[in-house]
Parts: C-alpha cells; structure tokens; sequence
C-alpha cells in the first residue's frame, strides 16, 4: 500500500469516540423496559454505559433501566455492591447466538 492509500484508509477508518474505559465484566443484568423485564449479561462496562447480549432486540433509543451486582473486587469494597441505572439503547446488532446491544448510563446510584 503506498503512503497516500495508507492515509486515505486511515481518514476514512470509523473514529473512536468512547469517553471511559471499558472494563471486560461478565455479570448477570437485570433489564427493564416499557415492554417488561427481560435477562442480559454484560460484556463490559464503564463509568458511562454497558455493552451486553440478550436473547431478543431492543430498539435503539429504547429507554432502559437495570441493575448490576458488581463483584467487591471490581468495586475494590469489602462487599459486592448493586448498581441501579437509568438510560438508553444506543445500538442492538444480531450476532450467531444472541443480540447484542449497548446502553448508555444517564443516572445511576449505588447499594448494598
């Protein structure tokens, strides 16, 4: 490839745009929509959003509430602590065996 192909791939390559960083979690999440309650598990997590598979879609925009158990070891407390959340869909693509989808974090609080 020569330099000017190089460069042109480069600039059309997508843009990164995450803000945090992404911690590779896999834990069970309870999900809740206008449509009901539904069973997720996360693939990684960051102090803004959630990436997680899913037995069926969600639509993008889909407004979203759900709970996590964070292990004391990723939270570095003494106990596990349960993180409630309040956001969005932001993307649900099909994969071979499950959906997978992203949601961002608008609001959250902690307990025990």
């Amino acid at each position: 490839m020569t330099p000017a192909l190089s460069a042109q791939a480069k600039a059309d390559a997508p843009v990164e745009l995450r803000n945090a960083v992404r911690f590779p979690l896999q834990i069970p999440l309870r999900l809740f929509t206008a449509a009901g309650e539904l069973a997720a598990t996360t693939e990684n997590i960051s102090a803004t959003g959630v990436a997680f598979t899913l037995a069926r879609p969600l639509e993008v925009q889909t407004q979203v509430r759900f709970t996590m158990k964070m292990p004391a070891e990723a939270m570095g407390t003494p106990t596990d602590v349960v993180v409630h959340c309040t956001g969005r869909v932001v993307r649900c693509n099909t994969s071979e065996t499950c959906w997978r989808a992203a949601a961002v974090i608008d609001e959250y609080y902690f307990s025990q």
